[in-house]
C-alpha cells in the first residue's frame, strides 16, 4: 500500500488540474461567443454604422427632380432669386444685328477729339457765315454774289425733284460745278475743307469739298439731315483717302461720289473702306457689328474704323505709297 504523498499521487493531481483549466477556458470562450451573438441580435443593442456614402449636389438635385416628375434631363442651378420655372439654365444669348444702321452696315460712336473735330467745327462756322449770305440773296439782295446765286439755283433744282431723282440732281449738279483740284495745288497745304460758296467761287475743290456742297444743298432743299452722312474713308483701288456723301433713302444708303455720275448703293462701293461718318451731331468713328455674318455674293468684309499710322494720307499731310491696303493696328494720326 502506497503512502498519500507518493509521486504517483502528485502526478495524478496535476493532470486533473490541467484538464479542469482547459474545460473552464473553453466554456468561457463559448460564453463570450454567445454574448456577442445575443448582443448583435438583441433589440436593445446599438446598430452598427454603415460605411460612408459620397454624393454630389448635382446628383441630389437630379434625384429630387426625378422624384417630382421633372424628367431625367431637367437641370437646376442655384439662384439667389427664386424663379417659377423648373429650370434655371442660362438662356441663349441674343445675337447682335447682322448689319448696323449706318452706311456700309456699320455702327458709329463718337470719335476722340482731334484734327477731324477741329476741321468740322471750323467748317460749321464757315457754313453759318455762308448761310447769312444765302438768306440775304433769298430776300432779294441786289448784291447777291454770283457763286451764291449759282448755289441757290442748284438748291432750287434739287428741291424740284423727289426721292432718288433728288439725290441724282444734287450729285450731278455739284460734280458739274466743281473741277477737281487737290488742296496742294490750290492752297499749297495738305488738306482744307471748304464751305459750298467758297468752292463755287473758285469752281475748284477736292473730294470732301464735293461731298460738303452736296450735304448742304440737300439740307437746303429739305432732305432730312438725319439721313445724310459725310463719309471719310480709304479708296483701296487708288491707295488714297476719299470722301463721299451717303444719303439714306427708303432705309437704304446711297453713295454720291465725285468720281461717278450715277448713285451707288453702299454695298456696291466695294473699293472704299469707310472710317468716319460726320453729320450735324459731329464726328463719328465707324465700327463693324460685334457678331459677324457670312458675306453675301459679291461682298467684301467692311473694315472697322481704325487705320495704321502711315495710313492717314492726304488728310494728315502725308504722302503714302499706293499700296492699296489698309492695316488696322492703331488709330490714324489725323485724330
Amino acid at each position: 500500500m502506497r503512502k498519500p504523498g507518493s509521486p504517483a499521487l502528485v502526478a495524478a493531481f496535476i493532470l486533473s488540474l490541467g484538464a479542469y483549466s482547459v474545460s473552464t477556458t473553453a466554456r468561457a470562450a463559448d460564453d463570450v461567443g454567445a454574448d456577442s451573438s445575443e448582443s448583435a441580435s438583441g433589440t436593445d443593442a446599438r446598430p452598427v454604422r454603415a460605411a460612408a456614402t459620397f454624393f454630389t449636389i448635382d446628383a441630389v438635385l437630379a434625384k429630387i427632380d426625378r422624384q417630382k416628375g421633372r424628367g431625367p434631363g431637367a437641370t437646376r442651378l442655384a439662384s439667389l432669386t427664386p424663379a417659377n420655372v423648373a429650370t434655371d439654365a442660362m438662356p441663349a444669348p441674343k445675337e447682335a444685328p447682322a448689319r448696323g444702321t449706318e452706311p456700309f452696315g456699320l455702327f458709329t460712336f463718337r470719335a476722340p477729339d482731334g484734327m477731324l473735330w477741329r476741321k468740322w467745327r471750323g467748317l460749321e462756322a464757315d457754313m453759318a457765315k455762308e448761310q447769312a449770305v444765302l438768306d440775304r440773296c433769298r430776300d432779294g439782295a441786289k448784291d447777291c454774289p454770283p457763286n451764291a446765286a449759282q448755289f441757290l439755283r442748284l438748291i432750287s433744282a434739287v428741291q424740284g425733284k423727289s426721292g432718288r431723282a433728288q439725290l441724282e440732281e444734287a450729285n450731278l449738279g455739284v460734280n458739274a460745278a466743281i473741277r477737281y483740284v487737290s488742296d496742294y495745288a490750290q492752297f499749297g497745304e495738305a488738306d482744307r475743307w471748304s464751305a459750298p460758296l467758297a468752292s463755287f467761287a473758285t469752281a475748284k475743290g477736292d473730294c470732301e469739298d464735293y461731298a460738303i456742297a452736296k450735304y448742304v444743298a440737300l439740307q437746303q432743299a429739305g432732305f432730312p439731315r438725319d439721313d445724310l452722312r459725310l463719309v471719310l474713308g480709304r479708296d483701296r483701288s487708288l491707295g488714297q483717302d476719299h470722301a463721299v456723301l451717303a444719303a439714306r433713302l427708303d432705309g437704304r444708303w446711297l453713295i454720291l461720289d465725285s468720281r461717278r455720275p450715277e448713285l451707288l448703293e453702299d454695298s456696291d462701293a466695294l473699293g472704299l473702306t469707310p472710317l468716319f461718318a460726320i453729320d450735324h451731331n459731329g464726328v463719328g468713328l465707324l465700327a463693324a457689328p460685334y457678331v459677324k455674318r457670312p458675306l453675301l455674293a459679291g461682298e467684301v468684309e467692311a473694315v472697322p474704323a481704325a487705320a495704321k499710322d502711315n495710313d492717314a494720307g492726304e488728310w494728315n499731310g502725308l504722302n503714302e505709297p499706293n499700296d492699296g491696303a489698309v492695316e488696322l493696328n492703331s488709330l490714324p494720326l489725323w485724330m
